[in-house]
Order: C-alpha cells, then structure tokens, then sequence
C-alpha cells in the first residue's frame, strides 16, 4: 500500500522527533517515543509507524525520494514493514552491488580520483608502459580534462624505483576493453566507504556474492581485472594503488574461477586464458625460492618494500619507532623523518618492517599472531589457498582440457598438479598439524618450530578440503568451540593474543572480532565434510549478527564486528568501515554483503523465519 506525503516536511518531523542524538540516523540509542503518525495527503488518513526499525525504514525510503528532488511522494508502506532478512537482501542485491562498483575509463575516472586517499595536489593514474591500448587512451583523457596527471610505470620496475613513488602517491590502472562503442574500463567492486579501490581477497569474497546474485558478467570482470594485475604489475596487487605494487595479498584467483565455471559452464577459450595466468601467478609470485617459497617446501607471505608501509595513518608505528628514536638521540619525527629518507638505516626496524609489509600481504592486518613474525611463517592459510591452487588446476585440465594444458610452450598434465597437492598436503600435515590440539598452527621455518597461535587461519584445511575426515571432526569438535561466539567465530582466542603479549593491544583481527571471511570459509569447510547441523548453527550465528545490528542502527552493515558485544562499534586500530552515513547506508561492506547473501543460500528456510523474528542465537544452539 502506498500513501502520498510531503517529502521534506516529513523527514524533518521525523527527524526532530525520533533522532534524539541528531546522527542523521534513528537508532535504539535515540530516545524518541519510537512511535510515528503519517498523513496521506491525499485521503488524510492516518498511519502509525512503530519501533527503532520500522522508523529507520521510514527514513530511508523518505531519503531516497528527497534525493529525488520531490516535493510531494509515494511511500511504500510494504517497504516499512518489510521483513528484514528480505530488505537487507533486497537491498544488497537490487542497490549495493551497484552501489560499489567502480570503473576507471570517461565514465567512472572522475569519482575515482576525487577520493579521500589521494593527497596530491594533482591526482595520479599511473599506467604501465605494457598497456598500449590503456596509454593512449588515458592520455587522450589527461589532454581533455586537464584535471589529472597520467604517469606511465616501466615495463620492469624495482622496489626501490617503487618507494620513489611514495612522494606522488597515485591510482594503478585496471584492465579496458574495446567494442563498437569505444574504449570503456573493465568494472570492478571495491569494499566500501574509504575503500575506493580493487582489493586482492576482498574481491574473491565479493565474487561469490555476485554470483549468488547472479551478476555472473561482474564476477568475469573480476577474473579480468585479476589477470591484467598479474600480466601489468606481476601479482594480484594488495590494492590497485602505487604504494602496493611490491605486495600481494592471499590468492584466490582460481577459486573465483572455480565459483565462474561452476556457475554457469563458460567458452573454454576465455577459462583458458585465465589458466594460463593462475599458473604464471602460481610458479612467478608463490614458487620463488628464497622469496615466498621456503627450505620447507611450502610457502608463506613475503611483501617487498622497504622501510614503513605508506597507507597508514600517522602516528600508527610510534610504540615501534620511539626505542629507536631514543637509541639514535633523535626526537620522534625527527628520527622517522630520516629513516623514511634513508639517511638513516637500521637493520632491526628494517626487519620488523618486513614482517609489518608482509602481514599487510595476508590480509590480516594487523594481528599478534604476525607481528614481527609473519615473513618467517609457512602460514596455514597461505599453504591451504596454494593446495587449493593445484587442485582447481588440475580440475580444470581434467574437466576442460582432456587431461592436458599447454601454455608459454610446456604441457601441463593432471597428474602433476595432483602430485603438487599430495606433496604439499603431507608437508602441511607434518609441519602444520597438532594431532593432541587437533589444530593447524603455522610453522616458524626460521627457528624450526611451531608457532601456536590459535587463529581463524586454522580451518582453511577443511575450507580446501585437505584434511582427512579424522582431523575434520577434530577440527570441528576441539577446535571450533574454542572459537565460538555469539554472533560467529572470532579472528583468535583470547588465550593466544595474552600468550604472545598480555600487554598487546587490541589487534582488528584477533579475539574478539569477527570477519566475514573467517565465516565464509569456516561455512565452506563445514559442507565440505558434512557437518550439516554446524553449518547451519554457525550461519544463522553471523547472520543473525548483521541482520541484528542492520534492524537496530538503521541498516548498517560495516566491515567487521566485535563478537564479545555482538555489536558494530568497533574501536579497535582503524574504527569500522561502513558505520558513517547519513540517513540510508547505500553501499554495505562488501565481503559483508557477500556473505549475508551467500549464507541466505546455506540457511535451511526454518532458520531464516527464526532470522527474520531475530532471536537469539543462544536460545536456538
């Protein structure tokens, strides 16, 4: 039923009586009487609005319609009494995903450069000399508006050639296509609010939410944007910015083509083209010995770089720069101010930068379990993703290629990239596994023991399915409890962080937060290998968490939670993306979106009835 109101009017009463602590939101923290009138203009009858949730629908369907520029609209009283598990999907399907997604070409440049992480005067595009075709086209662009500054990147570059970068910061090109139409840039979906770029994992966990979505051409978009990093700058990049062209992050490339051609069976010329690439990704980035490959035989996160990471916020590393400040008599800046410059250079802080560029590659950053120690690391999660690597591979060789690949002149047959699989799964197995834990640790090759820090990392095994069956219910039955929480698993236990340092600060991705993508591949592991009641237990778990927090703090979705209060009000190192908007969240959390709609697709119908009623995860398990 729909009723005509004047839009402004409206939305200012609303407001004035309802958001008590003017955030430009109506929340359960507002002390208003949560009870609304509405008028139909036309046949002035009366409607009640009630409760924190349906307050806050309301002002977001009457934020939408005032960014319309009306002044009398039609509210849509079926949006306000939506079921929410239906509106977040809704919402995420028909308006976040569209929301999110970027393209760096004449239509989508501009929205780009204009963000919050460009601190030149003039922003910067930088293009590699290899992309003829983006070259010439980003030129032509530079000579039109005058507004923006293209910088080609030489075919070959070096770290330190990359760290003179650092003084003119800029945005890294992305892949363009060509039709009867002109040049356009290949999209892509980036996390959300001051993530205005294309991730490296983050896009995988994106991808599966897309297909579930069934934007399978957004997906394949990806996939092309995953290749052209790795044909341009050598590896799947942190993020397409100049500051992270010497650092990767976790691959899960032929996982998202595994997730394509299981969607929909795709031209095997184009799964071809991007076989080729997994295996150059494979053997230039991951197998290079004395790089991320170790004396082990299995591999771990190795970012190059020198000295402190430049994404980060100042102040960020005083606790570390400080001894080193007082050792060289310096002040504090003053110190920083030359070891950034070089005139300056200490053998231990440029380690411990190592092993900070190095977390940053894993994805987790930051967390006690890789401070100071992670280039030293076979990493679980690292070694999983690679077996996962060599057993796509090999299933698409089998299913696609008759059991036989050529690429760069050599062939590539099944076997051998089973062979890689069973060689790895027994050195994770012999340096990673805890039979008495009945968990997998990483392995410090550098001091030849294990480093038992209990972290999310640990189901990634039975994510990629190389466990046995007996290490998967000892995984399920010892370990995962350790990990539970209200709203999911968190990023550790609460013992590791005290055991590495009772003084630590609170990391983002340790105990007590919770990420959607140690959900998802939790969830993965548990279909896997049948543990049918836990999936559904450990998916209602986070979903009930976003749904929660989505009713109670008008539709927000953030980038993280913090399961010890069940809640979105994280203030752990970098606050919590996706909290700050005025109104009507627009966008979501990407890996955040994807997993509320790839959980949907595992939730068992009564549990989403249970969803929708938002009861508690601990009167139901």
């Amino acid at each position: 039923m729909k009723i005509e109101v004047e839009i402004n009017a409206v939305f200012e009463q609303l407001l004035l009586q309802e958001d008590t602590d003017q955030d430009k939101k109506i929340t359960k923290d507002d002390k208003g009487p949560k009870r609304f009138v509405l008028n139909d203009s036309r046949t002035k009858e009366q409607f009640v609005i009630e409760g924190t949730y349906h307050l806050s629908n309301l002002l977001q369907e009457l934020a939408e319609l005032r960014e319309q520029g009306t002044i009398y609209g039609e509210i849509n009283l079926d949006r306000i009494q939506e079921l929410p598990v239906d509106r977040i999907s809704r919402k995420i399907r028909t308006s976040y995903w569209g929301e999110l997604t970027r393209s760096i070409d004449r239509k989508g440049l501009q929205q780009i450069l204009a963000d919050e992480k460009t601190s030149n005067a003039v922003p910067t595009l930088y293009v590699s000399a290899k992309d003829t075709q983006g070259v010439a086209y980003f030129l032509a662009l530079e000579k039109e508006w005058g507004n923006f500054k293209v910088a080609i990147l030489p075919e070959n570059y070096t770290q330190d050639y990359v760290e003179t970068l650092n003084t003119k910061p800029g945005l890294l090109a992305l892949a363009t296509s060509e039709d009867e139409n002109g040049i356009k840039g290949v999209p892509f979906v980036v996390p959300g609010g001051r993530f205005n770029e294309m991730y490296g994992w983050d896009s995988y966990f994106i991808g599966l939410g897309l297909l579930e979505d069934d934007k399978l051409d957004l997906a394949k978009d990806i996939a092309t944007n995953f290749k052209y990093q790795i044909e341009h700058y050598g590896k799947i990049l942190n993020a397409n910015r100049s500051y992270y062209l010497t650092r990767t992050q976790p691959p899960l490339y032929s996982s998202l083509l595994r997730a394509i051609v299981d969607y929909e069976k795709l031209d095997v010329s184009w799964l071809a083209s991007h076989l080729e690439t997994v295996i150059l990704e494979y053997h230039s980035v991951w197998m290079v010995m004395g790089e991320r490959l170790t004396p082990t035989g299995l591999s771990r996160y190795k970012a190059d770089g020198i000295g402190m990471p430049f994404e980060v916020e100042p102040g960020h590393f005083d606790e570390v720069l400080e001894p080193f400040a007082q050792k060289y008599q310096l002040p504090l800046r003053e110190f920083e101010k030359k070891y950034l410059e070089r005139s300056i250079v200490d053998a231990d802080l440029d380690q411990y930068f190592v092993h900070d560029r190095s977390m940053r590659e894993s994805g987790h950053d930051t967390t006690n379990r890789l401070i100071n120690s992670c280039a030293n690391l076979n990493s679980v999660d690292i070694n999983s993703f690679l077996y996962k690597y060599e057993i796509d591979i090999a299933y698409f060789i089998t299913t696609y290629f008759d059991g036989t690949f050529v690429s760069q002149n050599k062939t590539y047959t099944t076997k051998e990239w089973l062979d890689k699989a069973k060689t790895r799964k027994t050195l994770i197995d012999k340096y990673c596994w805890n039979e008495t834990e009945g968990m997998y640790f990483d392995y410090d090759f550098v001091n030849k023991k294990s480093f038992p820090f209990e972290a999310a990392t640990t189901f990634s095994p039975l994510w990629v399915g190389l466990c046995s069956q007996e290490q998967a219910v000892k995984l399920v039955e010892k370990a995962l409890p350790k990990f539970v929480m209200t709203g999911g698993i968190a990023g550790s236990t609460a013992e590791s962080v005290a055991n590495v340092n009772p003084e630590a600060p609170q990391r983002q991705w340790d105990y007590p937060f919770g990420w959607a993508p140690h959900q998802m591949l939790l969830w993965g592991g548990l279909k896997n290998y049948g543990f049918q009641s836990k999936l559904q237990e450990m998916v209602y778990r986070w979903l009930w968490l976003i749904t929660i927090n989505a009713v109670e703090y008008n539709g927000t979705i953030p980038e993280k939670f913090d399961l010890e209060i069940s809640s979105h009000k994280v203030f752990a190192e970098y606050g919590n993306v996706g909290t700050e908007f005025d109104y009507i969240a627009k966008e979501g959390f990407g890996w955040v979106n994807a997993s509320y709609q790839c959980g949907l697709a595992l939730l068992a119908p009564k549990w989403k009835d249970n969803l929708n009623q938002l009861i508690h995860p601990n009167e139901l398990f």
